[in-house]
């Protein structure tokens, strides 16, 4: 496992590891400039900012395209990355770390001072935070928050923390290579789209790669072999999910063989997903 964030049965195992400015008055006796340039850059405009979101183009602008208008100029800029775009995308931070108790798929162990929470990550709004679209890939990305109430740490080392579908199956955290498996060649490399001549190909940006994967990995996944005495960790786990309709109903998280100070095993948790389904479904009621 890679660095958490701090503050003070008989089933199968699966392994898996993104306008048109004002236009200026026209003087009388002038040719609207609309009517000077071919009419394929009219609809190259159109096709460009209906049918494509800015961040997912890259369009090489050359003098072979010809005179385009100022409105398409700054399209294919702002495409092309030259013009900075609203202050939308994530900048990649892992989230602050909130006690376990503050999520609702937790379980607490009362004697042991000691609670666990799993938060997944199961739309396209939170995992904006990643440098990757993991949802797309079939993978489930989860944040598992961890607080030790007790006056000493647990370990971690040998945890077990697997994710048992509504079937029984058990399916480990993937690593990132497991993830890159997941990916086509062409994800990787993105695609060309060709428009009319004289104008270049655009070139759409690839789905992911394998160095923002390793990223993504380095910044969230879940790195904590101890948790010290009156501390919560936190941090993600990956699951590839990718051949389930509904994964999270029914399933849990479980994590076994955690031991405390003495190396003693704890009593393992069985985090039920469905306490975030039911809250989920209350909030959009």
């Amino acid at each position: 496992m890679s660095s958490g964030n701090v503050s003070s049965g008989n089933h199968q195992i699966i392994q898996s590891r993104r306008f048109a400015p004002r236009r200026a008055a026209v003087p009388a006796g002038q040719a609207c400039p609309m009517h000077s340039f071919p009419i394929h850059s009219f609809l190259l405009h159109s096709f460009l900012i209906h049918s494509f979101p800015m961040s997912s183009l890259r369009l090489k602008l050359s003098s072979a395209s010809g005179a385009l208008p100022a409105f398409l100029m700054s399209t294919a800029l702002l495409a092309a990355g030259s013009v900075p775009l609203p202050a939308r995308a994530s900048d990649h931070t892992a989230p602050a770390v909130q006690p376990a108790t503050d999520f609702a798929a937790v379980e607490v162990h009362a004697d042991e001072q000691l609670a666990i929470a799993a938060e997944p990550y199961d739309t396209r709004d939170k995992v904006a935070l990643f440098r990757v679209d993991y949802l797309a890939h079939g993978v489930l990305p989860v944040r598992l928050i961890v607080t030790n109430n007790s006056d000493h740490p647990i370990s971690l080392r040998d945890a077990r923390i697997l994710f048992v579908t509504s079937q029984g199956d058990r399916i480990q955290a993937a690593e990132p290579e497991d993830v890159e498996r997941l990916m086509t060649l062409k994800e990787k490399e993105g695609a060309k789209i060709p428009l009319p001549s004289p104008l270049p190909p655009i070139h759409r940006k690839p789905k992911a790669s394998d160095k923002a994967i390793e990223q993504d990995f380095d910044t969230f996944e879940f790195q904590a072999l101890v948790v010290e005495a009156h501390t919560t960790r936190a941090g993600f786990l990956f699951y590839d999910v990718s051949g389930l309709a509904r994964p999270l109903k029914g399933a849990t998280l479980n994590l076994h063989k955690i031991k405390n100070s003495d190396g003693k095993e704890l009593f393992y948790f069985d985090i039920s997903f469905d306490k975030y389904l039911k809250t989920k479904s209350s909030q959009m009621q």
